[in-house]
């Protein structure tokens, strides 16, 4: 009877903690470079599929990446397709109705990308049009900020496509993960004559306090062990060894 009730208790520490497995599935969308994207070999790489890989090191567990359009992330983590979701995904109070979050693990500006001598104001875009991101926390700042005043906010379900309607005249502006438009956009020979083009956008109200890890509602184990694996690599310079790889400068911010 003893062991009946030792096992019971083992099970029950375990359920729901996919940290104690064997593996941890981390959804992922993979049209986000630098952060994620499917490499040329048809495995998915960047700053966020690394930085998996670091944290799955830390907490002694083997790594799953699934990959995922952005919309569908949260309704998939809920119908338990993953366990997690490491992608680019900022901590704001809208969110936190739906999932509970790790500590950050980076926080970057967003910036608007357009032509260099664009002037930006919250009038500036009236009868223009900006991309963004679908379901991104830039869509819906964008729309309260410029959509409210006369722009056109276009959608689009992978980020690479606002650059190639950018470059092509269909859209004015693509506001964006300032990371995102300098590697993937700026830094390209397609961005010359762009440029970021007014101030940095943070407001808390929107983007929350950086970019953290998602975990289902109640996982408080899960959410936990990623917080201590986050606080390990920052100390062991493995963070440091991803970042480094990627960007130039502190992408964990102050």
């Amino acid at each position: 009877m003893k062991k009946l009730i030792f096992a019971a208790t083992v099970a029950a520490s375990l359920s729901g903690f996919a940290a104690h497995a064997e593996t941890v599935r981390f959804g992922v969308d993979l049209n986000y470079p630098p952060f994620s994207k499917q490499g040329a070999d048809g495995k998915p790489e960047g700053f966020d599929i690394d930085m998996a890989n670091a944290l799955c090191a830390a907490m002694k567990v083997s790594c799953q990446i699934v990959p995922q359009d952005w919309d569908g992330l949260i309704p998939a983590l809920n119908a338990n397709k993953f366990d997690a979701i490491l992608s680019s995904m900022q901590i704001t109070e809208e969110r936190k109705k739906a999932v509970d979050f790790s500590n950050k693990y980076y926080n970057i500006a967003s910036r608007i990308v357009a032509k260099s001598n664009t002037q930006v104001s919250q009038t500036s875009f009236k009868g223009k049009k900006i991309g963004v991101l679908r379901a991104s926390t830039q869509e819906k700042f964008a729309r309260d900020f410029w959509g409210k005043n006369g722009a056109t906010i276009v959608a689009y379900t992978k980020s690479p496509e606002s650059f190639l309607d950018l470059k092509a005249g269909r859209v004015d502006a693509v506001f964006v993960d300032g990371a995102v438009g300098e590697q993937e956009f700026l830094k390209t020979d397609g961005g010359k004559g762009y440029a970021f083009v007014g101030p940095n956008y943070a407001d808390v109200k929107y983007f929350g306090l950086g970019a953290g890890i998602a975990v289902k509602k109640g996982n408080q184990a899960l959410t936990n062990r990623l917080n201590k694996a986050i606080e390990q690599i920052r100390k062991d310079g493995s963070y440091k060894k991803v970042q480094d790889k990627y960007f130039r400068f502190d992408v964990y911010g102050g």
